[in-house]
Parts: C-alpha cells; sequence; structure tokens
C-alpha cells in the first residue's frame, strides 16, 4: 500500500507533547507499506481491533490504544490516505462520517 501523505503523520509526531507517538506511527507505516489489501478482511486478519466505517474508512488505534488514526484505503489503487491522527478527546470531537 502506498501512503498519502506520511507527512501528516509526522507533523502530528512533531507536536509538543506527542513525541511517544513517533515510534508507533512509523512502525504502522512500514507495516502498511509492505502490506497489499484486497478486501476489508485482509486489513482485519492483522490488525484485529481495527474498526469500520462506510467510504472504506478505516479507524486503527494507535500507541496502547492513545491515538486514532483514520484513513481512507482504496484498495484497487493499493493507496492508503490518512484523513485523521489524533487523541481519543480530539478524535471524540469530529465527524467521523464525514472526515
Amino acid at each position: 500500500m502506498r501512503i498519502i501523505s506520511r507527512r501528516i503523520l509526522r507533523e502530528f509526531w512533531e507536536k509538543p507533547g506527542r513525541k511517544d507517538a513517533e515510534q508507533p506511527l512509523r512502525a504502522w507505516a512500514n507495516e502498511i507499506e509492505k502490506a497489499i489489501w484486497k478486501k476489508p478482511s485482509d486489513i482485519k486478519a492483522h490488525y484485529r481491533n481495527a474498526s469500520f466505517l462506510g467510504k472504506d474508512r478505516v479507524i486503527f488505534n494507535i500507541g496502547g490504544n492513545k491515538y486514532r488514526l483514520i484513513v481512507a484505503v482504496h484498495y484497487k489503487s493499493q493507496i492508503v490516505f490518512i484523513r485523521f491522527i489524533g487523541t481519543h478527546t480530539e478524535y471524540d470531537e469530529i465527524d467521523v462520517e464525514r472526515i
């Protein structure tokens, strides 16, 4: 899978107080770039705690469930679009159906 855009992840962990997110986000990104997903069950086989929303959105728990990452997965083109990364509090403030 190709990630669009890793820059969003980097900018997140570079914020004050978020340095602890760097290692788990780097690990997640490295795993995703090696993955080949053809359908949601391919994701669920490796990430049992992943949650699925409409429009091919997937929610990942990052850093021991400290952060939430929402991506849009385009299976046919093998692209993952970063839609949101934040704490649980920040996640609770967004409309996950529109992100």
